[in-house]
């Protein structure tokens, strides 16, 4: 007896690659100052991009900086109702499209580094159920957005079908992008972090790509579900899926100022206790905080474990961190800051200390070294 073979649909992933290899044209030209790539050329297993080195010559610095940062989006694509409309759906993946490129670009920027390239990794067991039109328009149309803002060209992807390893109708989304320090500009690496440093914190429009586990199963617990409406009349998805900030073009506008962060941190998973990634004994005091986003307040009224459950897993109100060497600087970086669209404040300062802690003094909350087992330098 024979039977028929079981073969991956390549009619709905070809479908899909050319809408990508589409998208990828549109960001060609997203990074002038770096190179590009012939549209030409693009489509193959490997794409070249023609690295323009004319001005890292220039300043006689025999050293290029460069980083590669591999990260995946989470569950943050499964926080939705099942009745969107078409134009919810697009809305959702357009967001979900910047925020992607927020959870890959913004590691990269805590060092200082412009992402130059960016790569997709897309697998899925159904491609025909998880690349409808409304995925295909909303997050593709969210990438190319994200890739202007940043200044970074799409180069390549892979959206291969698992149909042994993934869930039906589900689709896992990772990529990583290959970032470089600006010419003559070494990597902030933190080693000049020291006490008598200000802190500068920059808000965040919400969860960005951190926390949804928690607030999902919230979400799963309210009779609306995620149609549970907030005080200001939002919905809890909508306020879930907010597009993220982008911090790439801030950190480029601090460097080409000419100020130099003694660190910089992108405040994710482990939420303020990110504040000491440092493994120097440090404390970090903050003194003033941002506005908070209404989707924090509304999870903190319905979860356990109050304001340092929430600072402890959720950035809060703070998406980012600048640590300065004098007031000036902070102050500077507020500016460009507000010049961007983005609220910022110098919140805190850096003190000498036998261990390494975050001090929140509205809240009257300690954060240990011990309960952040990460840290970066030692």
């Amino acid at each position: 007896m024979t039977q028929a073979v079981d073969q991956v649909d390549y009619n709905t992933l070809d479908a899909a690659k050319r809408r990508f290899i589409e998208a990828a044209k549109r960001t060609l030209q997203f990074a002038p100052a770096y190179g590009g790539v012939p549209a030409a050329g693009l489509g193959g297993s490997a794409n070249a991009f023609s690295f323009n080195l004319a001005p890292y010559l220039h300043t006689g610095n025999p050293e290029l900086f460069v980083s590669l940062v591999p990260e995946g989006l989470g569950t943050a694509d499964d926080a939705r109702p099942d009745d969107l409309t078409e134009e919810e759906l697009r809305r959702f993946w357009w967001n979900i499209g910047i925020k992607i490129l927020s959870c890959l670009t913004n590691d990269a920027a805590s060092s200082g580094m412009q992402t130059v390239l960016l790569g997709l990794y897309l697998p899925s067991s159904t491609p025909e159920t998880v690349f409808t039109p409304a995925f295909l328009d909303g997050f593709l149309d969210g990438v190319v957005e994200g890739c202007r803002r940043i200044g970074c060209v799409y180069i390549s992807g892979e959206t291969p079908q698992l149909k042994t390893k993934m869930i039906p109708g589900r689709l896992d989304i990772a990529g990583s992008v290959f970032g470089v320090m600006p010419p003559g500009v070494p990597p902030i690496d933190g080693t000049r972090l020291a006490e008598g440093n200000a802190i500068v914190l920059v808000e965040s429009t919400g969860l960005h790509e951190n926390g949804f586990t928690p607030v999902r199963k919230l979400a799963e617990s309210l009779p609306d579900g995620y149609r549970t409406k907030l005080p200001s009349g939002q919905e809890l998805w909508e306020a879930m899926n907010a597009a993220s900030h982008l911090y790439t073009p801030l950190v480029q506008a601090v460097l080409r100022e000419g100020i130099r962060p003694t660190a910089m941190e992108n405040i994710t998973g482990h939420g303020w206790q990110k504040l000491m990634r440092s493994a120097k004994p440090l404390r970090y005091v903050i003194e003033k905080l941002l506005p908070v986003p209404e989707i924090f307040q509304f999870v903190e009224s319905h979860l356990e474990g109050g304001k340092e459950m929430m600072l402890s897993v959720f950035n809060y109100g703070a998406g980012f961190a600048f640590y300065t060497e004098t007031e000036q600087d902070g102050e500077r970086i507020v500016q460009l800051a507000k010049e961007q669209g983005l609220t910022a404040a110098i919140a805190g300062r850096v003190e000498a200390s036998p261990t390494r802690e975050v001090v929140v003094e509205p809240f009257g909350i300690t954060f240990k070294g011990e309960s952040f087992g990460i840290a970066k330098g030692a």
